[in-house]
């Protein structure tokens, strides 16, 4: 009788155990849906110039893995597809005259597909490809004008100036190397390089990004917008929370929005030539538990080009929410 009584105690113990585990381990979202928006009025300024908004809307989706399981070697897919617009303005959004167009009026509207890798020693690769439109047809106006009307702002001036109508195709390829994670794995260090190829970007970007807090693998992590998966990974905190900061050099071969449309002999009544080497240095805290992610930045910019008459500061957003 003593001996049934133990079995039973003992068969019940391993249930609650087994029931508490399932509960209690990491739950993996195969999807994500949500948007990133970046404009200058976030910090407060009162200023309204250059880079004024930006509005991108992204869709990712893992692959289904082979052995839907916990592994310490494996390569995870993820698939994404995004819209997005830039809007760029001059050194005010209403301008007196086309002599005070430091900066063309442009806006970029396109749709993009991308596929990104990550291994398990923490480096990834991402290849994006889009396709879109400068000039009138990208409704940088038009979504302008909705802003300020929207919230009550000053009248617009100046688009009638901006660059003409190109469509453009561009290739996009983001690369993250893991460089080093402290003992405590509360500090981290990694190399992030953006290559961009087409007719309306073209260049190289590349910089460090510095996390301290409470980190995931770059496997699983916000920085790379990894955060969905088929199975469980090693090593992955559900929530992960951090502060970043990261400095970057931008070389830049063409930027349509500043040039004009590459193939076209008339490319607007107002285009420069822009500066071949870009400084930017971007803080700010990342935040993700469960199905939400959430993350603000301050980016800070040099000039574009010469003839603009301030540097650039602006704010990005990003909420996503898993499925």
């Amino acid at each position: 009788m003593q001996n049934q009584f133990k079995f039973k105690f003992i068969s019940l113990y391993i249930l609650l155990l087994t029931v508490y585990q399932g509960f209690s381990q990491t739950k993996t979202y195969k999807s994500e849906l949500g948007f990133k928006s970046e404009n200058d009025s976030y910090l407060g300024l009162g200023q309204d110039r250059y880079y004024t908004n930006g509005l991108f809307i992204h869709f990712r989706s893992a692959s289904k893995a082979k052995k839907d399981n916990d592994s310490l070697k494996f390569t995870k897919k993820i698939w994404s597809a995004s819209i997005g617009q830039y809007l760029y303005n001059a050194q005010t959004g209403a301008v007196p005259n086309i002599n005070y167009v430091d900066r063309p009026f442009a806006a970029y509207l396109y749709g993009a597909l991308g596929l990104q890798l990550l291994d398990n020693h923490e480096n990834s690769g991402r290849l994006t490809l889009q396709v879109g439109t400068i000039g009138p047809s990208a409704l940088g106006e038009e979504a302008q004008k909705l802003i300020h009307q929207t919230f009550g702002f000053y009248d617009l001036n100046g688009w009638q100036y901006q660059v003409k109508n190109e469509i453009g195709v561009n290739a996009v390829l983001n690369l993250h190397y893991f460089l080093h994670r402290s003992e405590n794995k509360k500090v981290d260090f990694s190399l992030p390089i953006d290559l961009n190829v087409g007719n309306t970007f073209t260049g190289l970007t590349a910089g460090i990004l510095f996390r301290t807090g409470s980190l995931n693998p770059f496997y699983h992590s916000i920085a790379t917008q990894s955060n969905v998966s088929t199975f469980k990974e090693a090593g992955v905190n559900e929530k992960e929370f951090y502060f970043f900061l990261k400095p970057s050099l931008q070389v830049v071969v063409y930027d349509a929005t500043i040039r004009g449309g590459l193939f076209r002999e008339d490319k607007g009544p107002v285009t420069f030539k822009a500066n071949p080497l870009v400084f930017s240095q971007e803080i700010g805290a990342a935040y993700s538990k469960k199905r939400w992610t959430v993350d603000f930045s301050v980016i800070i910019k040099s000039k574009e080009e010469k003839s603009m008459v301030h540097s650039h500061q602006y704010g990005s957003f990003d909420l996503y929410y898993r499925f």
